[in-house]
């Protein structure tokens, strides 16, 4: 089968597009026919080795072994090991595994996968495992957000923003959404209730005050963002950033060395896959509630021109491989 791999770090530049051999699931396993994948952030601080303690699980000079790549993916089941009952042969499935720019895939049967809706694309529902969850455990678990909270999300246009503007909206949340001028309409078709152009005006200076931030981007500095939050009110911060800005690592270390001086909390998380939060989103598609967005769609082949096109800053919602 075809596949992309990298034996070294470095820019889109170092993945290639080869044939491996098609894996054989084993009796807890399941093996997909991948028809659509979803390229992510993790997926350049991967290839590129950043930040550097990512190194320590795959070399420090070079990847000790030919690296896959990618992590979101919609399918097909082509085959089950004798202990699988979740599902069956043909079944329309997604979820997040590892190397899942691939012509196949093996998942644990246990594994955070779910029944593709039925009015879902596969490539609207390959895009939807990494952002969703981060969507709805950023705003839920970590913001605790609840009905009449003002909630703000810098970098609404991005593939976490398209979809945290509808979360917060489904939680009951008045929600503002922070992009440039070209993404305006598009938050704005997508629920919120306000929209701040940064082209034109700084949402750090706006007189508003918010119960929960979710900063996707991680331009703006702890003062800046403490001139609009509530009275205990609650920062999220999740990533942001291209190849070529400052190290998030350092982002982060600043962020915890501060927190104890900030006046709201500030509250970090990593993503976690989990099979009842992949329903939930599955179940918001199925009701037309969440629906995602999709900027541009690549062959296998074409994963370096995605990858450079993902590292660029400009895209909205997400950047899809179709297989």
């Amino acid at each position: 089968m075809k596949a992309i791999v990298f034996s070294e770090y470095g820019g889109p530049d170092v993945l290639r597009y080869v044939d491996v051999e098609t894996p054989v699931p084993a009796d807890d396993q399941i093996l997909v026919k991948v028809r659509a994948a979803a390229v992510n952030p993790m997926d350049w601080h991967l290839m590129r080795g950043t930040p550097f303690p990512l190194r320590f699980g795959s070399g420090l000079r070079r990847p000790a072994l030919a690296q896959r790549l990618g992590t979101d993916f919609s399918g097909t089941v082509e085959a089950t090991g004798r202990s699988v009952t979740r599902c069956a042969v043909g079944d329309a499935i997604f979820g997040g595994a590892r190397g899942s720019l691939a012509e196949y895939l093996v998942v644990s049967g246990t594994g955070v996968v779910a029944k593709k809706p039925e009015n879902m694309t596969f490539e609207q529902a390959a895009s939807m495992f990494l952002a969703g969850m981060t969507a709805v455990q950023a705003l839920r678990d970590k913001a605790h957000v609840r009905p009449g909270h003002k909630v703000l999300i810098n970098g609404a246009s991005g593939g976490v923003g398209t979809l945290a503007v509808q979360f917060a909206k489904v939680l009951g949340a008045e929600v503002t959404g922070v992009q440039s001028t070209r993404n305006v309409d598009l938050v704005r078709s997508l629920g919120a209730d306000h929209v701040i152009d940064y082209t034109k005006d700084d949402f750090t200076s706006s007189g508003e005050r918010y119960d929960v931030v979710l900063d996707n981007v991680g331009n703006r500095s702890l003062s800046e963002i403490g001139r609009v939050m509530k009275p205990q009110g609650t920062l999220v911060p999740n990533g942001g950033g291209s190849p070529g800005d400052r190290s998030p690592l350092a982002s982060i270390l600043w962020m915890f060395v501060m927190r104890p001086f900030a006046s709201y909390q500030i509250r970090f998380f990593v993503a976690k896959g989990a099979a009842a939060d992949l329903q939930t989103l599955a179940d918001l598609m199925q009701a037309g509630t969440v629906r995602p967005v999709i900027d541009r769609s690549y062959s296998l082949s074409e994963a370096a021109e995605a990858m450079r096109y993902l590292e660029s800053g400009r895209v909205r919602g997400k950047v899809v491989i179709t297989i």
